[in-house]
């Protein structure tokens, strides 16, 4: 099992090792690898050429799960693989009913042995309490995301405490009340500045995962100047086929390496005392 330590912890322990928010996104498509290359060597190559410049693994279980029992013994094998130093975020998405969401939780944190987990709070608070009552692992609410159908539901209007908001805005607020023991994220795409800023002025210590940097388009500068505590940190910056699919050669690992270091230098450039 890969879970050692309190995610929090974990997270700022290795912010401040590597001097890094940069979470690398381990979305390993079989069909976009070197030829000759297993979805496990793929892997275990990008770790071991990032993970002294990364804060975080994200690993989103669709590209595993549709490989079968072969992806599910990636999937594991890429958890292990991750230094036990850094936090690995199992980005699942999940959001179901009583005993199913139990199960969900269950199979990401005990089973998988993840850090941390993306859920969708669209059922509301007793769908997520099964993966907030693991008080020592993250969990990171959707909240406004970074594809272009986000704006059909999530900036909706809608009645929040007597104030008319978008619906984003009242996800957000809803975190800070679900946030009991203090392991509560959200998910705010970069490709939505405007929207990272207005989430962070509700929730001024929450920690961020902000997808959407490289392959997706997101302002990297509009989206430190809106995501950062004060302290400069509180924003985990997401990037995966910008960094593991930098090259389709057999300088993968390198190339990979270089794009992570460069995004960790630009993210830093705007951190204060870094």
């Amino acid at each position: 099992m890969k879970y050692t330590t309190n995610f929090n912890q974990k997270l700022a322990a290795a912010v401040k090792r590597n001097r890094s928010l940069v979470c690398v996104g381990l979305d390993t498509d079989p069909t976009s690898l070197p030829a000759g290359v297993t979805v496990t060597d793929f892997n275990r190559d990008v770790i071991g050429a990032t993970a002294d410049l990364v804060c975080a693994y994200k690993i989103n279980l669709a590209f595993y799960e549709a490989q079968g029992e072969a992806g599910y013994a990636a999937l594991r094998q890429a958890i292990a693989d991750v230094p036990d130093t850094i936090p690995v975020i199992a980005d699942a998405k999940r959001g179901d009913i009583g005993n199913t969401a139990q199960a969900y939780a269950e199979a990401i944190f005990e089973v998988l042995g993840a850090d941390a987990v993306t859920v969708n709070p669209y059922l509301g608070r007793d769908a997520l309490e099964p993966f907030l009552d693991y008080a020592d692992r993250g969990v990171f609410i959707l909240c406004r995301t970074s594809n272009p159908g986000a704006r059909d539901l999530q900036s909706l209007v809608v009645d929040d405490a007597g104030r008319r908001v978008p619906l984003y805005q009242a996800v957000a607020r809803l975190a800070g009340d679900w946030n009991a023991h203090r392991n509560v994220g959200l998910v705010v795409g970069a490709t939505a500045p405007k929207e990272i800023g207005a989430v962070r002025r509700l929730q001024p210590e929450m920690p961020l995962l902000i997808p959407g940097i490289g392959a997706q388009g997101g302002d990297l500068e509009a989206t430190m100047k809106q995501a950062l505590r004060a302290d400069g940190a509180g924003a985990i910056i997401n990037s995966s086929r910008g960094i593991i699919y930098a090259s389709h050669g057999a300088d993968f690992a390198a190339v990979a390496r270089a794009a992570t270091a460069d995004l960790r230098d630009r993210i830093n450039h705007y951190r204060s005392g870094v």
